[in-house]
C-alpha cells in the first residue's frame, strides 16, 4: 500500500518519500546578477534536513529579461552555476533530490524594459504591452532553454522541470488566448514547447527525468480546460515529458465566473485525470498541507508525488510532523530526537 512515506522512483530519480517541495519564487537575488545567494542555500538546504524527499528550486530564468523580477534567480550564464551546484550537494548531503524549473516569464516579466510573447497582448491594463517574437527569435529561445538545462546539468541536479504553466512563456504559447500568431508557431500552438522539451533532452542524461508543469484549466472567460490541456498534455509527453506538475491559472485576471477553489486539495482531480488519461506520472500541489490529506492523495492513487508549497513556507521540518503525526518510521536526524 503506498503512503506519503513509500519510496518512489522514476528512471535514475530514486526518491526517500513522496513529499515535494515546490519551486516557489524567493525574490532575494540582491545583485540582480541572477545567482543564487546564501538566502536561497539556506532555504532549501534546511528543507532537506526536514526530511523533503524532493526539492524543485524556483523558477530560474534563461534570460534576464525572462525573469518576472530583477530579483528572480537565472541560468543564462555559467558565472550562474557554482552557487547552485553548492546547493545541491548540500541537498544531497542531507539524504533529499533536488530538481530546477527552468523558465521564461514571457510578457509577465516585470521589470523588462521590452517584455516578449508569442504575440503583443498585455497580461492586463497596468501591464506593459508585450513586443511579438519573431519565427527566428523563437527558434532562438528554444536555444537559450536548451542552454539553461545544460548549465543545470552541469550543476548536479537530478530532475530537471521546464515551466509551463501560470502564464508564463510556454503557457503564452499553448493557449488561444496568448498566442494569435500566423506562422509555425500558431499553426500548432504545443510546437514551441514540444522544442524546448527535445531540446532539453537533448542535454540530459538519458536516465534523468523531465517534469513538465502545465495549468490544467484557465479561470478566465474563454480559456481552455482539462480537455484541452489534455491534448496538449499528450503533444508534450510524446516530446519526452516523462511527469507532469499538474497546477491551474495564472493566464490573466480571474473572472468571477472562472474563479478557482479556495479549498483543500482543489487542483487533485486535475492531476488525477492527467494520471489516468495519460498513463503518466503526476504530482498533486495546491492546499495539501494537512499530512492526512497529503497521505491520503498518495494512498488513493490520485498522484505519484504531492507538493507541500505554504506549509514548507511556514515550517522547514513540515515532513518530521508529518511522519510523526502518521506514525510513520521514524525519519528524525539525530540531533533534533530529543524534539520528536
Amino acid at each position: 500500500m503506498q503512503n506519503l512515506f513509500s519510496t518512489y522512483k522514476i528512471k535514475n530519480l530514486e526518491l526517500k518519500n513522496r513529499v515535494v517541495m515546490p519551486p516557489m519564487c524567493q525574490y532575494s537575488v540582491e545583485k540582480k546578477d541572477g545567482i543564487a545567494n546564501e538566502w536561497h542555500y539556506l532555504h532549501y538546504v534546511s528543507r532537506a534536513v526536514g526530511g523533503t524527499g524532493f526539492i524543485i528550486v524556483e523558477m530560474t530564468d534563461v534570460e534576464p529579461d525572462g525573469r518576472i523580477t530583477d530579483y528572480d534567480l537565472g541560468l543564462w550564464s555559467d558565472e550562474q552555476v557554482p552557487a547552485l551546484a553548492k546547493i545541491v550537494e548540500a541537498v544531497h548531503s542531507h539524504g533529499a533530490k533536488i530538481g530546477i524549473q527552468i523558465a521564461h516569464a514571457g510578457r509577465k516579466a516585470e521589470d523588462a524594459a521590452e517584455p516578449v510573447a508569442p504575440s503583443a497582448i498585455p497580461f492586463d491594463e497596468n501591464s506593459k504591452t508585450p513586443r511579438a517574437l519573431t519565427t527566428e527569435e523563437v527558434k532562438g529561445m528554444v536555444e537559450k532553454f536548451r542552454l539553461a538545462v545544460r548549465r543545470a546539468v552541469q550543476a548536479g541536479f537530478d530532475a530537471i522541470e521546464i515551466h509551463g504553466a501560470h502564464g508564463y512563456l510556454i503557457h503564452q504559447f499553448h493557449s488561444p488566448l496568448t498566442n494569435k500568431r500566423d506562422d509555425e508557431y500558431g499553426q500548432d500552438l504545443t510546437k514551441f514547447g514540444r522544442e524546448v522539451i527535445e531540446a532539453a533532452k537533448a542535454e540530459m542524461p538519458a536516465d534523468m527525468p523531465l517534469i513538465m508543469r502545465i495549468s490544467a484549466r484557465e479561470y478566465v472567460e474563454g480559456g481552455y480546460g482539462i480537455e484541452e490541456s489534455i491534448e496538449f498534455s499528450k503533444a508534450y509527453k510524446d516530446a519526452g515529458a516523462d511527469v507532469f506538475d499538474v497546477s491551474s491559472g495564472g493566464e490573466g485576471q480571474i473572472a468571477a465566473w472562472g474563479r478557482p477553489g479556495t479549498h483543500a486539495a482543489y487542483q487533485v482531480p486535475l492531476a488525477r485525470k492527467i494520471k489516468e488519461v495519460l498513463q503518466v506520472p503526476v504530482m498533486a500541489v495546491g492546499r495539501l498541507d494537512d499530512p492526512i490529506l497529503a497521505n491520503a492523495v498518495i494512498g488513493n492513487e490520485e498522484a505519484d508525488l504531492v507538493q507541500v508549497g505554504r506549509g514548507m513556507l511556514r515550517n522547514p521540518y513540515w515532513t518530521l510532523e508529518a511522519a510523526k503525526q502518521l506514525r510513520k518510521e521514524n525519519i528524525v536526524p539525530k540531533q533534533y530526537e530529543a524534539g520528536f
